[in-house]
């Protein structure tokens, strides 16, 4: 699609999109040249999770991801998708201290990294902090259901909301943190008649993440969508590309080249000083 057709959703429309029935897309990515390809699509919504911590840093879980990080990619990806709204999560201890501490940090991931709002792990406990931050204009979404910055109080990495107390207590915490001022809710791993229950109570969109079918929009990690994620795969995840084969082959075929010499050709080699100069923007100083 050319890029100049897209404009950003706002954010008071989410409401008229639920209402309407639309279906809403999150893609997790966490760089530059994936930013832009999102930006390239339909899809409203650009999620910079902590979930680089184990997608792109090699990390066993999400919680030594600290809120520098997550800025720093929020940069990133913001420069690559001007179109698109960037949500940039809130990592482990960035915002549980207090309200304050929680307005702060959300704070830094709008004015530094460019995001448009912000993401936020917790139930009802979290409302007042949403509350805070909502109220000082960053808008926020809420993110309930298995929250992996606290998976090891879960139990692990499990379905939640399996008995009618979980349930309700899911609906509970969707219905304070959109009365806390949530326009949104991510819904992950819960099975799906809890979270239709949950879509039906709130005027929040819900977008699930291994939610099953029957809420507002869907969230999945532009790694999983493309097979370029191979250490494992959730269940909910779909793959709609296998690209780590290819990418494999690409490497393989370019170290080929360098062993026999054929990398690189005449065709890549500067023969002349005026020459690099082509290389380069034709602004380039000096």
């Amino acid at each position: 699609m050319n890029t100049t057709e897209k404009r950003k959703t706002p954010i008071p429309s989410f409401a008229e999109l639920k209402r309407r029935g639309a279906k809403v897309t999150m893609i997790t990515v966490y760089d530059y040249p994936f930013a832009r390809l999102v930006d390239q699509t339909q899809a409203e919504l650009i999620l910079v999770g902590d979930s680089l911590g184990m997608v792109f840093q090699g990390l066993e879980h999400t919680n030594p991801v600290t809120l520098d990080e997550v800025i720093y990619h929020v940069k990133a990806v913001r420069r690559g998708a001007p179109n698109t709204l960037v949500v940039g999560d809130m990592p482990f201890m960035s915002y549980q201290v207090s309200p304050e501490q929680a307005l702060a940090s959300a704070g830094r991931v709008v004015k530094e990294g460019g995001a448009d709002c912000v993401k936020m792990e917790g139930g009802a406990y979290l409302a007042p902090y949403v509350h805070k931050i909502v109220e000082a204009g960053i808008p926020v979404i809420g993110h309930i259901g298995l929250t992996p910055q606290s998976a090891s109080a879960l139990g692990g990495f499990r379905l939640q909301g399996r008995t009618p107390a979980e349930a309700e207590q899911l609906i509970e915490d969707a219905r304070a943190l959109e009365e806390a001022g949530a326009f949104a809710m991510v819904l992950e791993c819960i099975p799906s008649g809890v979270a239709k229950a949950v879509t039906s109570a709130v005027g929040a969109v819900t977008i699930g993440c291994g939610a099953g079918p029957h809420v507002d929009g869907q969230n999945l990690n532009a790694y999983d969508i493309l097979g370029l994620f191979e250490k494992f795969e959730p269940k909910f995840v779909k793959q709609y590309k296998d690209l780590a084969p290819a990418v494999r082959s690409g490497f393989d075929a370019f170290t080929e080249e360098v062993r026999s010499g054929r990398y690189p050709a005449a065709e890549n080699c500067f023969t002349g000083g005026p020459e690099i100069r082509a290389v380069y923007p034709p602004d380039l100083p000096g």
